[in-house]
């Protein structure tokens, strides 16, 4: 069976989406045990090197934008672990724009060439991550276009929420203008400060707009412990690394039970 694709958005900048993509990714192959693929579509390569740093590596070789110079994903695919491969970015992915209009003289061979190259290698894994820049561009077209699941992640705060609405106003477009089969899997409220008044009233008026159901129950609270990481690496050696892997183990149950949910393969209650 083919992976199912995620992508990890939202259209304001600076809301956890690289950090949360990472540790889902993280998560589902060190705890789940599930095949996993960690593609970097954001030019900054702030999750490339997140994991590089976290894993050891060192040297990164062809990066994704030669995958797409090539037409062949493959060669670029970096094995982290026994169950996480990661397709790394580097500076040079900020010439995917002018690469598609030259390869590409149609729309929609420009915004669905990442699903193209995808479809050779999506059997070798269960889930595939997908972080973007957070901008409505050539990234996020054929994130969503290649993706089955949109995880919108959604910082406590107005700008964030207004982001969140107008992804799902963008991916409606999408579905509309070029048939985009891809899914809201939910909205994760990344919290400024746990239990705050205004962070809260924020999650509160997301279940309004988006639904209660749709918005996680398990929230991504303000840990320092993801600060330091992302100086030291991912690490798993004390309390506090525990308690904030604890929350990612959370945050990726409940999105797989929304996931067996959409397809039919379970209950939300089992």
């Amino acid at each position: 069976m083919a992976a199912k694709t995620i992508v990890v958005g939202n259209f304001k900048g600076g809301v956890g989406k690289t950090k949360v993509a990472v540790m889902a990714s993280w998560e589902l192959a060190y705890e789940f045990n599930k095949k996993v693929l960690l593609i970097d579509m954001d030019p900054q390569a702030n999750a490339t090197t997140l994991v590089a740093r976290s894993s050891g590596i060192s040297n990164i070789g062809a990066t994704i934008f030669e995958g797409f110079n090539a037409g062949d994903l493959s060669n670029t695919i970096i094995n982290v672990n026994e169950n996480l491969d990661l397709i790394p970015a580097a500076v040079s992915f900020k010439n995917l724009p002018k690469f598609l209009y030259s390869k590409f003289s149609e729309d929609i061979q420009q915004i669905t060439y990442l699903k193209q190259l995808l479809e050779p290698i999506k059997n070798k894994y269960d889930y595939i991550f997908i972080d973007v820049p957070p901008t409505i561009s050539d990234y996020s077209d054929n994130a969503m276009m290649a993706a089955d699941y949109v995880l919108i992640i959604l910082q406590a705060q107005e700008l964030s929420l207004e982001g969140a609405e107008t992804y799902v106003s963008y991916l409606q477009f999408m579905a509309d203008e070029y048939d985009a089969d891809i899914q809201v899997v939910g909205v994760l409220p990344v919290l400024l400060r746990a239990g705050g008044r205004v962070d809260m009233s924020t999650v509160e008026r997301a279940q309004d707009i988006f639904g209660t159901d749709n918005v996680y129950e398990n929230y991504v609270k303000h840990l320092e412990r993801l600060k330091a990481w992302d100086v030291t690496g991912i690490a798993n050696q004390d309390q506090h690394d525990k308690k904030a892997h604890q929350v990612f183990i959370n945050v990726v149950q409940e999105m797989l039970e929304k996931i067996d949910h959409f397809e039919g393969e379970g209950d939300l209650d089992e």
